[in-house]
């Protein structure tokens, strides 16, 4: 069967589009809507926090029903349609309800995919990133556009323009063709056995970890970045340049899966993750040292993210892959990144934006000893991923 992919790369492309228009301008709209940094930490932890519970239903739903691509359909068209209520209500507490039901339909949607991709890709498992890398170029193209609008427009603009992209997501989601698991030869296990053993549940600390790590640069990075007078346009242009360093990683991730196993991918990327938030934490004046910092979001969550995906494709197979994406997007990415939109949050005009990503690093610093002490010993999780 030919693999589809460029209905596959549109998803990705549309989708992170959509982030890439959200995640950095998304506290700048919220601080000019009236909110100060607690309340926006508040609304990051609700948006975020829903991963904890969407994912694994949607999951579930999707193993038990195999109408994966249908969920995902439903999931984005509801996704567009509750967030542009965000275009006719104001208010803290509508705010938070739109939030968290646009959130939990906008949720379901990449884990399923994640999935789907990957059975598409059936013994290809290397070329998700060359998929993958669409959504950093969709990204991209979102992030630097939207910073340049921002500086000639009123960011009142933004939530009719994340809404359009929504959209988009939801019509590429019709053209993409249906794919089924095949478990022919692959004995079944129990997923509360996978769940529970030792190399698995350090998976989860270690994803949670990093996700808290992330989240005050996805909840302030660009607030940080305004409070040493940057503009709009340049703000853009720094998301931009870490996306930018990982299509590169994309683009060489199969040689390296080749040469490299998922243990020392995964630690060495944990690594330079806290290098980053130590050098955004007290070198923000330094733009050539922020320029480097920005270059290791590469390692912080582009090899980062392909290891995880990986080590969930080996420790779930087919027959569960669906509740094991669901699982990593609920526990690392939901609870982890809850948990940091939280303390970020609160202790932002507590401590100073340098001390929250100080404690992001510290964080990172728990996960690589983590992952040192249990994740990918085994031979198995060094060469599956490989097809």
């Amino acid at each position: 069967m030919t693999i589809p992919y460029w209905r596959l790369s549109g998803f990705y492309f549309f989708y992170f589009a959509t982030v890439g228009s959200f995640i950095p301008y998304w506290s700048l709209y919220l601080k000019d809507a009236g909110y100060n940094p607690a309340e926006i930490g508040q609304l990051s932890a609700l948006l975020i926090g829903t991963k904890i519970i969407a994912p694994g239903l949607w999951g579930w739903l999707a193993d038990r029903s195999g109408k994966s691509l249908f969920i995902i359909r439903l999931a984005s068209f509801f996704a567009a349609v509750l967030f542009a209520g965000f275009l006719f209500f104001q208010g803290y507490l509508w705010f938070a309800v739109i939030t968290v039901g646009f959130s939990f339909f906008w949720n379901a949607a990449l884990p399923q995919f994640e999935a789907a991709t990957l059975f598409h890709l059936k013994d290809q498992p290397h070329r998700y990133s060359q998929i993958r890398l669409w959504g950093s170029i969709g990204f991209i193209l979102a992030v630097l556009g939207v910073g340049r609008l921002l500086d000639v427009y009123p960011i009142a603009l933004l939530p009719a323009a994340i809404t359009a992209l929504l959209v988009g997501i939801w019509l590429v989601s019709l053209l993409v063709p249906d794919a089924r698991p095949s478990h022919h030869g692959e004995e079944a296990e129990g997923i509360w056995k996978i769940v529970t053993k030792p190399a698995v549940l350090a998976f989860w600390l270690v994803g949670m970890l990093m996700q808290s790590a992330h989240a005050p640069y996805y909840v302030f990075y660009s607030l940080y970045l305004k409070n040493h007078a940057y503009s709009s346009t340049l703000i853009g242009g720094l998301w931009a340049l870490g996306v930018v360093a990982e299509i590169v990683l994309f683009v060489f991730m199969k040689p390296l899966l080749a040469r490299v196993s998922l243990r020392h991918i995964l630690l060495c990327s944990i690594f330079l993750a806290v290098v980053r938030w130590q050098l955004i934490a007290w070198c923000a004046d330094n733009l050539w040292l922020l320029l480097l910092a920005q270059l290791l979001h590469a390692a912080s969550f582009g090899s980062t993210h392909v290891a995880a995906i990986h080590l969930v494709q080996n420790y779930f197979g087919s027959r569960h892959q669906g509740k094991g994406q669901a699982l990593y997007a609920g526990l690392c990415m939901g609870l982890g990144g809850m948990v940091g939109s939280l303390y970020s949050g609160y202790f932002w005009e507590l401590l100073g934006g340098e001390l929250v990503f100080a404690i992001g690093a510290a964080s990172g610093c728990l996960a690589f000893l983590a992952a040192f002490i249990w994740i990918g010993r085994e031979k198995a999780e060094a060469v599956q991923c490989l097809g």
